[in-house]
């Protein structure tokens, strides 16, 4: 199979081609190796991984080489556009900005299924479940991990009625991780109790043979309480539950994680409430892992909001360690899932840990006072809630009186915890005893399957019995097809060719056509107003199906920050653009050494009738990564500068060169301007010896050449840009002579 390259596109047809004898190149999950001092550039690392072959670093990398460390953590981004080719390319991008546990969502719909969905369509905004839909994605992720040089986690959900089912397909597939927690299907899902228990031990005994990472599905009492907070004894319970069932089936502790979530987040005091949580767990949990994710109970639509969340969530992991960092997104506030957000929460997640590299070798948490106290209270209550549990006769029999997800601190209860029946509930009634003769030549097979009385040495290894199971030999899978004619990846590709095989684009969001752009706007009025208002604009901007997807009042009169998303429905032909060459950027090194060698001296100033200043002190100061930190001397002399005096300065001051700024643009007076300039210069006898630039928001380096100076600079120019300029004009300029 052909190996990706940066610089090509990832082929789906490619992907898909021969998928039916596509076997995945490892199972089982794997942790990042972390180096207990890393060098990279100018800095020495105490808490990163190895750094990855293929990536892109975090935008300020480019002050310090380019360099992108990689923090020890498994960071995970969640990816649910419902369409899986789409998916594919969303996990290369994550996996460049540095995610290696690739987390598919399902749908709601899907935990229901009876068995195992074979060939159907994709759900709304969740993962597909069939066959070829993994194997796809997990073909494309073996190419993925080779490209960035780093194993990557697939994982998705073993929920549900399907779950064995689901189990067995996704250990066959190279599915490397997994939700699996019969309490989340008994309570949120009102799977009967015996029947979501009996098929916890059949998919964890499946999980256990696959080596696949399971992860828990406490957190979603915090998420569904009226006051989170107040849930945490319960979730230790919760947790503890899971994790001996878990040993109990065979996994080994190492592979099983703790979905933890801290309880609140700002305007609460957050870290009062959420740190003496996490130590808590740790505490009560030592040997096993921890998935530490964001709290989505509290998401609104605001990016801002949702990544300080992220970020004070981030430091409570690197204060109590976090095994799995997982990343929650705004698109939970949204309900729209954005390639942009799932990199940009990489990039939080990447940027913050790094950023706290080291912390706790600097500081130690307190054990006495308040945390210490808090954290002990906290296990206290979890003890005492898993007492009462068994005062009342077990699990079930809690669930049944609606001991959990009540928003009391316990021992206080509210009552309005969730309740189900022991004998109720979908799927209740389907579990039977197995038949004395029943047979199941499975490898990793939960329960009794009567083997002995076919052959006592097959009692460890039934599948022998067969010449292997699925799991020894994959080539024994039916692969079925998907079997829908109207919605299929073949009817999607096909929608797409020309966006895939021309040269034609157009914007998107979820997956490729979609055609959605995003606006921010600001508008002078009440929020009820300034919604209806926006959509208005977007529609008289041509934006079809405009939606209002973020509100936030500036103040109540004053005025309103609206994002909205629409659609356009034409495309641009990228064969038809006129794109200037990149300009060239000399290191900061090498302008550095050659000013050293050859210092260099300019006269600067804003000229005519021209009173801005900011754009040019930007290019000059130093302040503002000007070219005087490059050992430029500079002669700045201000603004309304007449054209004669600049150039009278820069021949009194010998000057290399002449910076001029001009920002007005009426009855072209900035190009007239830079024209007089050249002209004078020549009458002066200078021209040949002098260099001119000239810069401004209306400039274009082409027409600024045209009226005889050397170069123009137009929006977006730094000093940088600049110096490189001088630098090389000046080396141009001593060749000639």
């Amino acid at each position: 199979m052909k190996k990706l390259e940066p610089n090509e596109k990832l082929d789906i047809k490619e992907i898909l081609k021969d998928l039916e004898n596509y076997r995945p190149k490892r199972i089982g999950w794997t942790w990042r190796d972390k180096i207990e001092e890393l060098e990279m550039g100018p800095f020495k690392y105490k808490d990163c991984s190895t750094p990855l072959e293929n990536s892109v670093p975090l935008p300020s990398a480019k002050y310090f080489d380019n360099i992108d460390p990689q923090p020890n953590n498994v960071i995970t981004t969640e990816i649910a556009s419902g369409r899986f080719e789409d998916d594919i390319r969303r996990m290369r991008m994550a996996a460049w900005h540095g995610a290696d546990h690739l987390m598919v969502i399902r749908t709601a719909g899907q935990s229901h299924f009876d068995g195992l969905i074979e060939g159907t369509p994709q759900g709304v905004g969740g993962i597909p479940i069939t066959r070829k839909q993994v194997r796809a994605q997990r073909k494309a992720i073996d190419l993925i991990e080779e490209e960035v040089g780093r194993p990557i986690n697939y994982h998705s959900y073993v929920s549900g009625v399907a779950g064995p089912d689901i189990a067995v397909m996704f250990a066959e597939e190279g599915v490397n991780g997994a939700h699996q927690d019969p309490q989340y299907n008994v309570l949120y899902r009102n799977i009967n109790m015996v029947r979501s228990f009996v098929d916890a031990a059949e998919s964890k005994k499946v999980m256990a043979w696959a080596d696949m990472a399971q992860i828990d599905g406490a957190h979603n009492a915090n998420a569904t309480a009226r006051e989170a907070w107040k849930v945490m004894p319960e979730l230790m319970v919760q947790h503890a539950i899971n994790c001996a069932y878990s040993v109990k089936s065979g996994i080994k502790k190492e592979n099983i994680c703790l979905s933890t979530v801290p309880p609140t987040a700002p305007p609460a005091p957050c870290l009062r409430l959420d740190l003496p949580y996490a130590v808590a767990l740790r505490e009560l949990f030592s040997e096993y892992r921890m998935r530490a994710q964001m709290n989505t109970k509290y998401i609104e639509s605001s990016t801002r909001e949702a990544t300080v969340t992220h970020v004070l969530n981030l430091l409570i992991s690197r204060l109590t360690s976090a095994d799995i960092q997982s990343t929650i997104t705004p698109d939970e506030g949204r309900n729209v899932p954005w390639h942009i957000y799932n990199v940009e929460a990489c990039d939080t997640a990447k940027q913050a840990l790094v950023g706290m590299d080291g912390l706790m070798d600097m500081i130690q948490l307190k054990k006495d006072g308040y945390l210490g106290e808090k954290a002990r209270e906290l296990k206290e209550r979890a003890v005492l809630f898993m007492e009462e549990i068994l005062e009342v006769g077990g699990y079930f029999e809690a669930v049944e009186k609606g001991f959990f997800v009540d928003s009391g601190m316990y021992p206080e209860r509210n009552g309005d915890g969730i309740a189900r029946k022991i004998h109720g509930g979908i799927g209740a009634g389907t579990v039977y005893e197995r038949d004395k003769d029943y047979f199941a030549p499975v490898t990793a097979h939960f329960g009794y399957n009567n083997v002995a009385q076919y052959d006592e040495s097959a009692v460890d290894d039934p599948a022998s019995l067969i010449g292997g199971c699925t799991f020894e030999k994959p080539e024994k899978i039916i692969f079925i097809d998907e079997l829908d004619e109207t919605d299929n990846v073949k009817v999607r590709l096909e929608e797409t060719k020309e966006l895939r095989e021309t040269s034609k684009i157009i914007p998107e969001v979820e997956w490729l056509g979609d055609g959605i752009v995003s606006l921010d706007l600001f508008l002078p009025v009440g929020k009820r107003v300034a919604e209806f208002a926006a959509l208005e604009f977007a529609k008289k901007m041509g934006l079809k199906d405009p939606e209002v997807i973020h509100k936030e009042v500036m103040h109540p009169s004053e005025g309103t920050r609206i994002q909205l998303k629409g659609r356009i429905d034409f495309t641009i032909d990228i064969n038809e653009l006129e794109i200037p060459p990149e300009p060239e950027v000399l290191s900061e090194d090498e302008i550095r050494e050659e000013i050293e060698k050859n210092p260099m001296k300019i006269v600067a100033g804003t000229v005519g009738e021209d009173e801005h200043s900011v754009g040019l002190r930007e290019i000059i100061d130093i302040k503002h990564g000007g070219i005087e930190k490059y050992g430029i001397e500079c002669h700045y002399l201000g603004t309304s500068v007449p054209v004669e005096k600049l150039v009278d300065a820069a021949i009194e001051l010998n000057a290399d060169a002449i910076l001029a700024s001009t920002i007005i643009s009426h009855d072209d007076v900035h190009y007239k301007n830079m024209r007089k300039i050249h002209e004078y210069c020549v009458e002066k006898g200078i021209r040949d010896k002098i260099m001119i630039a000239c810069g401004g928001t209306q400039v274009t380096p082409e027409i600024a050449v045209k009226q005889g100076v050397d170069a123009g600079f137009g929006r977006g120019t730094k000093g940088v840009h600049v110096a490189t300029f001088l630098v090389q004009k000046r080396r141009e300029m001593k060749n000639e002579n």
